[in-house]
This record gives C-alpha cells, sequence and structure tokens, in this order.
C-alpha cells in the first residue's frame, strides 16, 4: 500500500483522538508535558494496536464486532462527556481540583473509543492480504502528533477568559458530539428515523 494511502487512513483515524484530545486541554486548562505525554503515547499506542488486532482476528471475529463497536465507542465517549458536564455544575468547584482525564481509568476508556475504528481497518488490510506493521506505526504516529497538537489547541482555547468558564461543558459536549457522529456513521439514525 502506498505511503500517501496509509498517511491519509492515519489522519482520519486521528480525527477522533484529535477532538478528544482538543477537549481535554480544555478541560485541563494548564497542560503539562507529563499529561500530554500519558495521552498521546496511550492514544497513539492504541491507534497503533488496534489495527494489528483486527488484522489478526481477520475476519474470524468480525461478524461478532462490527454489529456493536461503535456502541462501544458511544458509550465511553458519552459517559466521559457527561461526567465533565456533571463536574462543571457541581457547587464548590473553585475548591475542587479539575479531573484529570489523562490518568486512570478514564484515559483508558477514551483511549479504546477513539481508537476502536482502527480496528476495522486492521480487518479490511487483512482481507487485502496487506502487511499490518508499517501502517499500524504511521497510525500510531500520527495519532499521537494529533493528540499533542489538539492538547495545545485546547489549552490556547481556554486561555479565553469567557470560555474558561465553560471549559467543562464544552469538552463533555465535544466528546458527546464524537459518539454521536460515530453511531451516524454507523447508520443508526437512519434506521430509527426511517
Amino acid at each position: 500500500m502506498e505511503f500517501i494511502k496509509i498517511l491519509a487512513i492515519a489522519v482520519a483515524l486521528a480525527m477522533d483522538a484529535f477532538a478528544v484530545s482538543i477537549a481535554t486541554g480544555v478541560n485541563l486548562k494548564n497542560v503539562n508535558s507529563r499529561q500530554m505525554f500519558r495521552l498521546s503515547w496511550h492514544f497513539g499506542l492504541f491507534q497503533a494496536l488496534m489495527p494489528i488486532i483486527g488484522w489478526s482476528a481477520g475476519l474470524s471475529i468480525r461478524s461478532y464486532i462490527e454489529h456493536y463497536d461503535h456502541w462501544v465507542a458511544f458509550g465511553l465517549l458519552a459517559f466521559v462527556g457527561v461526567h465533565m458536564i456533571k463536574e462543571a455544575f457541581q457547587d464548590g468547584k473553585a475548591e475542587k481540583p479539575l479531573k484529570d482525564y489523562t490518568k486512570g481509568m478514564t484515559l483508558v476508556m477514551l483511549s479504546v473509543a477513539t481508537s476502536i475504528d482502527a480496528l476495522a481497518v486492521g480487518f479490511g488490510l487483512s482481507l487485502l492480504k496487506i502487511s499490518i506493521w508499517m501502517p499500524a506505526l504511521i497510525i500510531g504516529i500520527v495519532a499521537g502528533t494529533f493528540t499533542l497538537i489538539g492538547m495545545r489547541i485546547g489549552e490556547r482555547i481556554v486561555a479565553a477568559k469567557r470560555l474558561s468558564l465553560y471549559a467543562e461543558t464544552i469538552g463533555g459536549v465535544v466528546l458527546i458530539s464524537i459518539g454521536l457522529n460515530i453511531l451516524y456513521d454507523h447508520g443508526v439514525f437512519s434506521t430509527i428515523f426511517n
């Protein structure tokens, strides 16, 4: 497979990670190098591993996963998004430190949710009998890079005083919107409204 095609796939797959990293940067307000490393490392790692898993599995388990993978991604993103919105409206917020979404199970949930589409790419590459190692490496590097850029953008967005008041709400809405977009891409709404 040509490098430019692999790069295009990697950029497309990195868009969810990019949007989530912007929301995370907005939520954290002041992003430190540790947080940037953790989020970009995990997003890049999961984006690289998911196509390998999908490629390894091939068609053997595809029929079991493809019917609900989009619901898993939506559920994880919606859970974290609702949690962010809820925290934005809690009393006594000034004394309470912001939740760091680059740690713990939240980090794992976001990593899985933003990389689940890469699983399908791995399936597709296995059908085409294309080696997965170079595409997986490129996908991981692009996702990690986009995550770093997204966190910086989110941090800069929150520098605007008016926006900083609503940072967590905006971040939560962005995560839920990404989840809804995943459902839309999988045709969930067309089956509901038709």
